[in-house]
């Protein structure tokens, strides 16, 4: 099995967590969880109770589902500082809404990564932040 890939604003690198991360997040379970898996439609204030949480990726199922922008928006709001990953089906096109709405980074598969390589995913890094709306609006 090929290893996904981490898209930043850097390009392309290799997946450096390695500790558990738990699917299929339910709080109970999840309490003492350093990194969890969630899907867009999971309340956040939930996700947050997780009281040693350094991870939190957001499983995108489909390419026009942008329930996962919002809710990255909204833990970072709350106040999650740690790592926060996109996954699934994202294409190079919204890495420029991926990282305004709170997101450190993309994780994508391998075979995605050929079809659009790093290229694409640095020529939409290169002005997210020119491009940022909040960014206009305090300079504005």
């Amino acid at each position: 099995m090929t290893a996904n890939v981490i898209v930043t604003d850097d390009g392309f690198s290799k997946e450096d967590w390695h500790s558990p991360i738990i699917s299929n997040f339910d709080v109970p379970r999840s309490k003492e969880a350093l990194a969890i898996d969630v899907m867009p439609n999971c309340d956040p204030v939930d996700i947050l109770k997780t009281s040693n949480l350094k991870m939190i990726r957001i499983n995108f199922s489909d390419f026009s589902d942008g329930r996962g922008f919002t809710l990255a928006r909204i833990i970072r709001l709350l106040g999650f500082t740690g790592r926060l990953c996109a996954k699934g089906l994202l294409i190079s096109d919204k890495y420029s809404m991926v990282r305004p709405s709170g997101f450190d980074e993309v994780e994508i598969t391998a075979a995605l990564a050929k079809k659009q390589p790093e290229e694409h995913w640095l020529y939409r890094a290169d002005g997210w932040q020119d491009n940022d709306y909040q960014n206009r609006m305090r300079t504005s």
